[in-house]
């Protein structure tokens, strides 16, 4: 299954613990706010400034582990 930028933000990170630190290099790092319970990652990336094609890219790296990474976040 591929993450799309209409998930929620926190149904990818409860079924992909993995994506924690890809968000949170993106500057996402208040997934446990509120507005995570009901935001989708397209309305959270838009209210911090993110490219969403960029996020969305490399939170798919992290869960199909593509991203060559030893930290999980997709950095490479």
């Amino acid at each position: 299954m591929n993450i799309t930028k209409d998930m929620s933000i926190i149904e990818i990170v409860q079924k992909y613990p993995q994506t924690v630190e890809v968000f949170r290099k993106y500057g996402m790092g208040c997934l446990g706010c509120s507005a995570a319970r009901f935001e989708n990652v397209e309305q959270g990336a838009s209210a911090h400034g993110i490219d969403i094609e960029a996020l969305i890219v490399d939170l798919n790296k992290v869960v199909s582990g593509e991203s060559g990474c030893d930290c999980g976040c997709g950095c490479k």
